[in-house]
């Protein structure tokens, strides 16, 4: 029974059109021969595109209706790709010119031109802070490019580092250039939380913006600080009555401050204040066995025991 519903349930390939891009998934009963890394032509909101296929699996969404593989690329589209591929320097050179020539460009950055594996559809990418009407340049660039459908499009910083590549602060290739598919939302609330200085040179990245690592640890960093004393909180330790004045949330351990000397502490060495006071006290009592001053003989509180040599 197990076996006829795993055969029921519709299976997808997982098709990336970007070394570093998103994955689609796309019907594939109608080519189950295909393999990973096999190129294949599929139809998007876009137009037709040649893709990869990185990934088979079973669809998480049964209620979806997923658009069929169209065929498995041929011979002669990869060599169409590669011959329209080695035109978008040229195109973006010419796109560049044509916005000097009609202005009001000047606070826009152009970085690629990519045209689709067959030539007919032709996009530039470009950042700019404001929004920009592209309509006319698009227009001109129209009459240029007769034999593919122009499109002008606006993109954010991030993905203009994801296209350029290169190396971050850490001096390995950009995250966004290697494996990083979405850009998370990034707050300087997880830089604070995680300790790290509120530089800008320490927390912008190559393009300007927060830099996606922050986003790595910091779910682990919040449930680490949960656990342990914020910064200048009283606290007992081993030591004495002291103040936390690092945290270590990654290490479970902070740093006390217990008269002039620091200690670094684990959490299982720190005792509540109150808790702690209460020990102290406890331990200044006399014993309830042997009379005045402290003792440690273990005898529980209470009234006091009679000596053998009492008469």
């Amino acid at each position: 029974m197990s076996n006829i519903l795993v055969e029921q349930q519709q299976k997808v390939a997982g098709v990336r059109f970007h070394r570093v891009g998103k994955l689609y998934n796309f019907d594939y009963s109608a080519y189950a021969e295909l393999q990973i890394n096999d190129y294949v032509i599929v139809e998007t909101a876009r137009g037709r595109q040649m893709g990869q296929v990185v990934s088979f699996a079973v669809a998480e969404d049964t209620g979806r209706e997923y658009k069929p593989i169209l065929r498995p690329a041929t011979p002669r589209d990869l060599a169409l790709k590669q011959h329209w591929e080695m035109q978008e320097a040229d195109a973006l050179d010419q796109c560049k010119a044509k916005a000097r020539q009609l202005g009001g460009f000047g606070d826009c950055k152009f970085v690629a031109a990519h045209y689709n594996f067959d030539g007919t559809m032709l996009t530039f990418l470009f950042s700019a802070e404001d929004k920009i009407n592209t309509s006319r340049l698009a227009s001109e660039l129209g009459r240029i490019f007769t034999a593919s459908e122009v499109e002008v499009r606006q993109i954010g910083p991030r993905d203009v580092a994801k296209l350029l590549g290169g190396f971050g602060a850490c001096g390995q290739e950009r995250c966004c250039s290697t494996f990083l598919t979405d850009f998370s939302p990034i707050s300087i609330k997880m830089a604070k939380m995680q300790g790290i200085s509120l530089n800008p040179s320490e927390i912008t990245g190559m393009c300007g913006r927060l830099r996606c690592c922050l986003v790595y640890e910091y779910e682990q960093y919040v449930e680490a600080r949960k656990h342990l004393p914020k910064r200048n909180k009283r606290i007992g330790t081993p030591h004495g009555e002291g103040k936390v004045i690092d945290v270590h949330p990654l290490q479970d351990a902070v740093t006390v401050i217990v008269e002039d000397t620091r200690y670094f502490l684990k959490r299982e060495e720190l005792i509540p204040l109150d808790e702690w006071e209460a020990l102290q006290k406890k331990a200044g009592e006399p014993c309830t066995k042997h009379g005045d001053g402290p003792c440690e003989c273990g005898a529980k509180p209470g009234k006091k025991q009679s000596s053998d040599t009492d008469e």
